[in-house]
């Protein structure tokens, strides 16, 4: 496994980014829909990358809950209703 994470980047289904959990990588996307939605409660205009990195604590947080609780996906796609 490579130490380094990917930087995230934008894909036509929204942001794909990796976490780290118990020394393993794991690939996770945030929908265009959820960034949306997340947008609109912060700054209704920025741009997903920006949302993204607005957000990116709280995402990454979720996104490791997820996997803690044994959430699986290839990416593991993470939702707006988990921001609820």
């Amino acid at each position: 496994m490579d130490n380094v994470l990917a930087a995230p980047r934008l894909t036509n289904a929204g942001i794909l980014f990796s976490v780290v959990v118990e020394f393993q990588q794991y690939q996770c996307l945030v929908p265009r829909a959820t960034l949306s939605d997340l947008s609109h409660s912060k700054d209704p205009k920025l741009d997903l990358l920006g949302t993204y990195r607005a957000f990116q604590t709280k995402i990454e947080g979720v996104a490791r809950r997820l996997i803690g609780a044994g959430i699986v996906g290839k990416p593991l796609v993470i939702g707006s209703g988990y921001f609820q």
